[in-house]
């Protein structure tokens, strides 16, 4: 019999694990990650409830930058203060940035990715049915019925034909949702409230199934659906150290311009304003704070700097870079860290004689200046985001958002569905074996619950050997 008693306060002990092994299995992009940190924090651990998650969602959904790193480092704020939110965005960060400078070194170094390209034909269609299984479970939350949430379904579906046959920008589709969610909670407010879990717990309790529990969470959390507390619940209180301040606010801010400006001026020092340190360290600032939508939207702005303008990489090497990203765990933005490692090892930033190391470092520093805004923007904005829970004039538009990122997600699923399918163009052939994957990985995802992990690795492990076989 499933508990209704909310779990017992989270350690910072437990937390680090967890969010050791979240930057370990997070694959499959923002939609893949969001996902993953929605069923243990949400369904299985309970460590926070349903609104308070879609609520930090929202407010990232909103910033520039890689969300899913965001909210990881705005749920390990909420709970342990500032240094679980630095120590979750960073532990999000750090395994794939050091698997991917292996990956890089091993690129440069042999020149050859005959196994890669096996291994990446697997995982695609893996990586494929986690977007699909994402849109599945943030789409059932947040729309609920056609019936309950007849606007939300609207806004879903045209942020979906806006971005898919209309090509609009991911921040006007955004902003349009907001704006949306901000008139109408004056006429329709009950499109924007939903029912609480304690409601749902007395008035349906037998009408869901329990979750299986997993390995690592505490005792207790096979739960009914998403209907008994958690430890942060709907009403639990705002923590002290989520409270606004002015004064915390600026130490904030202040702290964050130290971290940018004193590594910034020990690069200007040793190498110089137009050493490749430098302006890897300015562009990628830009590309920071500049664009909206998350890695996909942060890519071509990559593109352009990276391979037309500083030609640190080539076009072939962006291209190979994005798809050794895609394999490795963490956010996909990640992918920059690779742009630094090529640059820095084409440039030799520490002389012939080290290679490796100064590409390295070019690694290192790229991925300090695409990140430090992030934390800035959670640490600083999270206060204020807090103190809107629970006011629906606030809240409403934010829902209309969660709405709209449903859509974009179903969409960002059919373009890459599309990729997998048709990896020639929509002139080329149709690669049914690799659909077929996609598919049989989706149905794993969805409706058996099998784990990531061992989705990836299971297709992963099958595009090798198919490689095996036709090379045979």
């Amino acid at each position: 019999m499933a508990t209704t008693a909310a779990p017992p306060p989270v350690t910072f002990r437990q937390a680090l694990r967890f969010w050791f092994k979240l930057g370990c299995i997070s694959f499959g992009g923002p939609a893949g990650q969001i996902a993953i940190m929605h069923c243990e924090l949400v369904e299985q651990r309970r460590w926070i409830s349903e609104r308070r998650f879609l609520h930090a969602l929202n407010y990232c959904m909103l910033l520039p930058g890689p969300e899913a790193q965001q909210l990881a480092t705005y749920l390990g704020w909420l709970m342990h203060r500032t240094w679980g939110g630095v120590a979750a965005g960073v532990l999000f960060v750090l395994p794939s940035l050091l698997l991917l400078i292996g990956l890089s070194w091993a690129y440069m170094a042999f020149g050859h990715l005959t196994w890669v390209a096996a291994l990446l034909w697997g995982v695609k269609p893996a990586v494929a049915a986690l977007v699909l299984q994402a849109v599945q479970r943030m789409g059932s939350r947040t729309l609920k019925t056609p019936q309950r949430a007849p606007l939300l379904w609207v806004i879903a579906v045209l942020s979906f034909g806006a971005i898919a046959l209309l090509q609009m920008p991911f921040p006007a589709v955004v902003l349009a949702a907001g704006l949306t969610g901000a008139f109408a909670q004056r006429w329709w407010p009950g499109q924007f409230g939903g029912v609480s879990a304690h409601a749902a717990v007395t008035a349906a309790p037998a009408a869901a199934s329990p979750s299986p529990p997993i390995a690592g969470a505490p005792v207790g959390a096979s739960v009914v659906g998403l209907q008994a507390p958690a430890w942060i619940d709907d009403h639990t209180p705002t923590p002290a150290h989520a409270r606004f301040s002015p004064a915390g606010l600026a130490r904030v801010l202040a702290a964050g311009a130290a971290l940018w400006l004193l590594p910034m001026v020990v690069l200007v020092a040793v190498w110089g304003w137009d050493g490749t340190l430098a302006q890897m360290a300015w562009f990628f600032t830009k590309a920071a704070l500049l664009t909206f939508g998350g890695a996909y939207a942060v890519l071509p702005y990559v593109y352009q700097g990276a391979v037309e303008h500083f030609g640190w990489l080539s076009a072939a090497q962006m291209m190979d870079g994005l798809a050794l990203g895609e394999t490795t765990p963490g956010p996909l933005i990640i992918v920059v860290a690779f742009v630094g490692f090529v640059g820095g090892w084409g440039q030799t930033v520490l002389g012939p004689q080290a290679l490796f190391w100064g590409a390295a470092l070019a690694a290192a520093v790229v991925t300090w200046f695409t990140f430090l805004p992030s934390f800035i923007f959670i640490l600083a904005g999270g206060p204020l985001i807090e103190s809107t829970h629970g006011k629906v004039q606030f809240t409403a538009p934010l829902t209309a958002i969660t709405a709209a990122v449903v859509g974009v997600m179903a969409s960002l699923a059919v373009v890459w569905v599309a990729h997998i399918a048709l990896p020639g163009g929509a002139s080329g052939p149709l690669d049914f074996a690799a659909l077929a994957l996609a598919l049989a990985a989706a149905w794993g995802l969805m409706h058996k619950k099998w784990g990531v992990m061992p989705v990836i690795g299971a297709c992963a492990l099958l595009g090798l050997l198919s490689r095996l076989v036709v090379q045979a």
